[in-house]
């Protein structure tokens, strides 16, 4: 069984150094990520599981499939493995604080009761973000029922999509959930699991999309809070300014930007406005007007 499989692996074809540069320099075009040659080994591990997965011969014939297969459903399954998921609910939480106690009510001073809101979080992993926005507007908010809130998730593994869909979770993700808020907004489950309530799970609209695809990113127009946090840190300097450049014309005029606390927005662009608000600085696309 999985010592088979690793065995199986072990077996492959290697790879050269032209070969893994080759890969890095696909998977950068489509995906907009880079592997240095420190995630060699890394990068290996999972193009070779793929190579036997798929009964390639070796990595002529399965780079072959993952560029011209129609479908492009290997290359969605090479892009599963390749990324990294580690989240958990209300990180970074000073960005939530933000959220409702100074952008949703500068947002809605402009706009009649009733209207929508739309929040887009992107990279959304396995939902621990989008469902925190939820449960934070929710619970801090006073003004939530007067306005239409969308939320949005959207990541480029389709398998962390099916997981946040499903909206069960352990302790390592709920371990800054206060127990006022799991008795509230899940159901626990055998082996300290928990679930959220189905309400909650209803809330999200989840999606796949690619970033750095223009086509894709040209689906979210109108969004007033982008939460973008710890992707572009995968980026090089090109793809980051493309990707902000991109979320620009997803925002509406006066919309917000949220990066991680390691991403600088004045190394990527000057299109923004930076605002400070409380323990944290967010970015802002101007108004028309201005």
């Amino acid at each position: 069984m999985i010592q088979d499989a690793c065995r199986a692996v072990d077996a492959s074809p290697p790879v050269s150094p032209e070969e893994y540069a080759k890969l890095c320099e696909f998977f950068y075009r489509r995906t907009g990520m880079m592997f240095s040659e420190k995630k060699r080994y890394f990068v290996e591990r999972r193009l070779q599981e793929r190579i036997v997965k798929t009964g390639s011969s070796g990595f002529r014939d399965y780079f072959a499939l993952l560029r011209f297969q129609a479908s492009g459903e290997e290359l969605q399954q090479l892009v599963n493995l390749m990324t990294v998921n580690e989240t958990y609910f209300f990180r970074e939480d000073y960005q939530f604080d933000a959220l409702t106690g100074s952008m949703l009510p500068e947002l809605a001073k402009a706009r009649a009761r009733g209207s929508r809101i739309r929040i887009w979080s992107v990279p959304c992993s396995t939902g621990e973000e989008p469902y925190s926005i939820a449960l934070h507007v929710l619970e801090t908010w006073d003004l939530c029922d007067d306005y239409e809130i969308e939320i949005l998730a959207s990541d480029i593994d389709s398998r962390v999509l099916a997981d946040a869909a499903d909206g069960t979770y352990g302790e390592r993700s709920l371990q800054r959930v206060p127990m006022a808020l799991r008795q509230q907004y899940f159901a626990r489950l055998a082996g300290d699991r928990y679930r959220l309530r189905s309400e909650i799970r209803d809330s999200v609209d989840f999606s796949t999309i690619n970033v750095v695809d223009p086509l894709q990113m040209a689906r979210f127009r109108g969004i007033d809070v982008i939460f973008c946090r710890n992707l572009l840190i995968y980026f090089d300097d090109l793809a980051r300014r493309e990707t902000v450049e991109a979320l620009y014309e997803c925002l509406a005029p006066g919309g917000f930007i949220c990066l991680g606390h390691s991403e600088s927005m004045n190394r990527m662009s000057s299109l923004f406005r930076p605002r400070k608000f409380g323990d944290t600085i967010v970015h802002q696309k101007p108004a028309e007007a201005e």
